[in-house]
């Protein structure tokens, strides 16, 4: 992924997704990143269907490769 503004969104969607509680679900997750203003709840969803699109989520489920930007996320965000 490249890295711009709809990519930052996408990568933290992922992290967020990466680090959930075992009970979470994905819904769960795009309303707690929209209810900390990263996005709205449409967006959310928006990005989210871009996600499994894209091959990031399968089956409501982080795939190798979206575990792979998620921690590459998580690194760089540390920064």
């Amino acid at each position: 992924m490249s890295l711009n503004e709809e990519d930052i969104e996408k990568r933290v969607f992922l992290l967020a997704i990466y680090k959930k509680a075992p009970d979470e679900s994905l819904a769960d997750v795009t309303r707690s990143l929209a209810n900390t203003g990263m996005f709205d709840l449409k967006r959310g969803k928006k990005l989210l269907k871009e996600l499994k699109d894209d091959q990031y989520i399968v089956n409501d489920q982080l795939t190798v490769k979206g575990i792979a930007v998620a921690i590459e996320a998580e690194d760089e965000f540390k920064l």
